[in-house]
């Protein structure tokens, strides 16, 4: 993605830490001179509920069900407007804040601002200038509190943060060429996705190849019993999981109101977000020896165990632990492995999930259970011939691995791309004035790919990759 763009002519200096020069034209004022506090109730807390994201700002909560997060009753939570400002104060100095585009209900944790008449215009361009990376300095030296999980911002310190205004046209020409920029973002990312989609199928294939018939194409075969299955090497035998794992067990998640279970703790908490289909080294979060002590259903598992996701859209993701661990209720671990080492049973469980997803029970996202997975019956090749296939799939999937790696890598690149790109605009070091974007607007800067031509150039690149990983 090249851009021709260029700096602002006449600056001038700003005394703020953060940015040390904004075109001429433009001005510094004080967030009260820009917002008012808004601070309305739900009567019967029937609107829709909705939810600060640090990746994307104001979005719908997913589902209106009671969960330990969520109140049972939302009446005398507070509103908010499109167009209004919404702050997590306690997340805002890690982006937990966005304009919405939505009425409904958020938690009485946040803040709601409202652009004063003159500034009603100036909405999107404030949620790009708020979440700009330059604004997470005023945000963190604003909160106070305790550093990390205790920082809050108040009304009085936001209104006193400088904002930066540009021309009312201005800032309409900067939001179109974020939106265009955001258009061309997206398509790549998910150009990049659907890449990384294909390469696993094809690497998933290998694997099932490779953990169902051997190494041997000639090898005698016989039913293995499992309908999804169909045959198996005949000297291969048969076992359920119940009997080639010593231990099988869950864990629980520590009251999350309760920051002693959670601040400073040192013993990793696996979340079904950390099973990546791969060996897991560490985790997202952690619990504290107090979250042991006070929770029976919390126990430390050993490295070398295998953990399995049960619920909901991650359902039969899995991971190989490569350090002690405790887990939450969603994962199943299995451990102590009896005929089959905790690498081979990692393969196995990686080419098996879509059969493994199909046996959850339950509405539009079904769940597995601990006897689930305990019944699960899985073909087992002797030890050596275990070695043996977990050699060749070293070899075999290499270059898929590789290919992996480099699309993922080329997904952040492209993010901190966009993310000081769009800084260094809605702060005026780089004038889009005359960009051609400006003059265009786009109706949507999360549309999809239909232009033949990009979709061959995307089919392009699939080819380019998948003979770049051999294939």
């Amino acid at each position: 993605m090249t851009l021709a763009l260029r700096a602002h002519g006449e600056n001038q200096t700003l005394n703020l830490p953060w940015l040390e020069q904004a075109p001429s034209h433009w001005q510094v004022q004080r967030a009260k001179n820009i917002f008012s506090v808004v601070d309305v109730r739900s009567t019967e807390g029937r609107e829709e509920l909705l939810t600060v994201s640090s990746n994307d700002g104001v979005r719908k909560r997913s589902s209106k069900a009671v969960t330990m997060f969520m109140a049972e009753s939302y009446a005398g939570h507070k509103l908010c407007w499109p167009g209004d400002l919404v702050v997590n104060s306690l997340w805002a100095w890690a982006r937990g804040l966005g304009v919405t585009n939505y009425h409904g209900i958020i938690s009485t944790a946040y803040s709601v601002y409202r652009p004063k008449a003159e500034f009603t215009g100036y909405s999107e361009f404030f949620h790009h200038l708020l979440r700009s990376v330059p604004y997470n300095w005023e945000f963190t030296v604003r909160s106070k509190g305790i550093w990390i999980s205790r920082l809050q911002l108040t009304d009085q310190s936001f209104l006193e943060m400088p904002i930066l205004v540009p021309l009312p046209e201005e800032q309409e020409q900067i939001v179109r060429f974020v939106r265009h920029l955001d258009s061309k973002v997206n398509r790549l990312i998910k150009a990049k996705r659907r890449l990384i989609e294909l390469l696993n199928e094809q690497k998933q294939a290998i694997i099932h190849q490779a953990v169902t018939r051997g190494l041997d194409p000639t090898v005698p075969l016989k039913p293995s019993g499992i309908d999804w299955l169909g045959d198996i090497p005949a000297h291969w035998a048969v076992r359920k999981v119940a009997h080639l794992f010593r231990t099988i067990g869950s864990g629980t998640t520590p009251t999350s109101s309760d920051r002693s279970f959670y601040e400073e703790g040192s013993i990793p908490w696996v979340i079904t977000g950390d099973l990546k289909n791969g060996e897991l080294f560490a985790t997202s979060k952690h619990v504290t020896e107090q979250a042991l002590r006070s929770f029976s259903a919390l126990k430390v598992f050993p490295a070398g165990s295998i953990v399995v996701a049960m619920y909901g859209a991650t359902i039969g993701k899995v991971g190989l632990l490569r350090m002690p661990a405790c887990v939450n209720q969603a994962c199943c671990v299995l451990s102590e492995g009896n005929l089959i080492t905790p690498e081979y049973a990692l393969q196995q469980f990686v080419a098996f999930r879509a059969e493994i997803a199909r046996l959850g029970i339950g509405g539009g996202q079904p769940n597995i259970s601990q006897d689930i997975i305990r019944q699960l019956r899985l073909p087992i090749p002797p030890l050596s011939e275990q070695d043996s296939i977990l050699k060749l799939l070293q070899v075999r999937t290499a270059g898929f691995d590789t290919a992996i790696s480099k699309a993922t890598a080329e997904i952040e690149l492209i993010r901190e791309y966009r993310t000081r790109l769009v800084a260094d605009v809605v702060t005026g070091q780089l004038d889009v004035r005359q960009h051609p974007w400006v003059n265009t607007e786009i109706e949507d800067s999360t549309e999809a790919i239909t232009d033949e031509a990009e979709l061959e150039d995307d089919l392009e690149e699939t080819d380019n990759a998948l003979e770049e990983a051999g294939v």
